[in-house]
């Protein structure tokens, strides 16, 4: 973690002579007593990554985007290249895409995720940098500031203030600062589940246990026991037998079946804790197996997706911009343009955005994966789709030397106009 030194004022605790207030947070990637049966790692656990994989893929498609709506400028996207790289490119080792990922995992996992902001001389944001800690704690200085202090996997120590930290939260109850800790509410879950896969193990290799047990009535030398059993198990247990798994025995042998017992729970009680596993991510079988419909997803995205791309671009806004540059219309959200989840009648029925000026020609081709074409970027409109009162404004605008001209526009129009009534008529 170097490049935390690049910051100005980083990697050093709040100068203060009184005593500062603290919170801690602790990773569910450490471990300790409460997690000795599943050792606190959600991650190595294949249903809770196939729980939270979705979500992480459906964040990491998320687009952020630099927006400036002043009311003397007008709107624009990305006005500003600096910002439009950093959005696109975080850091020289990842993309924005594994940027959004990484976050997500850690929000999937934590229901925390911290991202430093490192600054140049000038305090404008120069890349951001997941900070892959396993205990995060709030200090609140004397001379008004939070910290946050770090602790990394390999034992060192990192403070920040907070306005350098992006800081993604959720269930946000319990503390000021730090969202609740998932693993009191998943540790008796989880303990279920290893219980469950245990219980499997075991009674796969308890299959292989003695099956059979010889009673002989007399005493006999050890090797002779042996040498008997043999002789039984090649005589009556091998699949080359010739007796079709009949067996004789004389008065001398005594011969009993073993039928071991292992529990092993039902199919209804592991869907049950599956399902308990399913509910506490917010997810169904449907979403972790791709096999859902076009309004199951939508549900899914607004119900999980949506959330985190709100909270994401407030937060992005507060520690990117300043208040005088938000007063000026600056802000990051983060849309999802890729709507590819869509069935094929629902792609075309954007075709009236197209007419109506809502949709670019090129963004509804992007929807289709198609290219874009020359001349796409620019706005168009109907005929008969035009502002309410076009053919009056038309009528004052008329003088000597354009009625003839105006006169062939209107009837175009209205022809059109009647055209498209027909059309929907039929």
């Amino acid at each position: 973690m170097r490049f935390f030194n690049r910051n100005k004022n980083r990697g050093r605790e709040p100068t203060t002579d009184k005593p500062i207030e603290t919170s801690q947070f602790k990773m569910v990637t450490t471990w300790g007593e409460h997690y000795y049966s599943w050792n606190g790692k959600l991650y190595q656990s294949d249903i809770v990554r196939a729980c939270i994989r979705p979500k992480v893929k459906a964040i990491g498609k998320l687009t952020p985007k630099h927006i400036r709506n002043d009311p003397s400028t007008g709107l624009k996207v990305n006005p500003i290249p600096s910002i439009k790289f950093l959005l696109a490119n975080p850091n020289p080792y990842m993309t924005g895409q594994m940027f959004l990922e990484k976050m997500a995992n850690q929000l999937c996992l934590n229901n925390n995720a911290f991202a430093l902001i490192v600054r140049d001389e000038n305090g404008f944001a120069q890349a951001f940098y997941p900070i892959p800690a396993v205990m995060a704690e709030a200090i609140y200085g004397t001379d008004g500031e939070l910290y946050l202090r770090f602790t990394y996997q390999n034992g060192n120590c990192g403070t920040f203030l907070y306005s350098d930290i992006i800081h993604l939260r959720q269930d946000y109850c319990e503390n000021d600062i730090f969202g609740s800790n998932p693993a009191p509410a998943l540790t008796q879950l989880m303990e279920c589940i290893g219980i469950i896969d245990q219980g499997i193990v075991k009674a796969i290799k308890n299959s292989g246990i003695i099956r059979w047990l010889l009673k002989f009535s007399q005493s006999m030398r050890p090797e002779d026991i042996q040498k008997n059993v043999k002789q039984f198990v090649d005589n009556y247990l091998s699949f080359e037998s010739d007796t079709f798994g009949a067996a004789g025995v004389d008065a001398k042998v005594e011969a009993r079946q073993i039928e071991p017992k292992d529990y092993v729970p039902n199919a209804t009680q592991t869907d049950r804790i599956t399902d308990r596993l399913y509910s506490f991510f917010n997810t169904n079988k449907k979403i972790v197996q791709s096999n859902w419909t076009e309004d199951e997803w939508t549900a899914y995205y607004e119900a999980e997706i949506e959330p985190i791309a709100i909270q994401l671009g407030n937060e992005l806004t507060t520690k990117i911009f300043t208040r005088k540059e938000r007063s000026f219309g600056n802000y990051i959200t983060l849309e999802s343009s890729n709507l590819q989840c869509a069935s094929l009648n629902s792609k075309l029925a954007f075709q009236a955005m197209v007419d109506r000026g809502a949709m670019l020609p090129n963004e509804w081709r992007a929807i289709l994966n198609l290219a874009p074409i020359e001349g796409g970027d620019q706005p168009i409109r109907r005929l008969d789709t035009q502002v309410v009162g076009l053919l009056e404004n038309m009528l004052k605008k008329i003088n000597a030397e354009n009625y003839r001209a105006i006169a062939d526009v209107m009837e175009k129009i209205l022809k059109a106009i009647e055209g498209g009534e027909e059309n929907g008529k039929a």
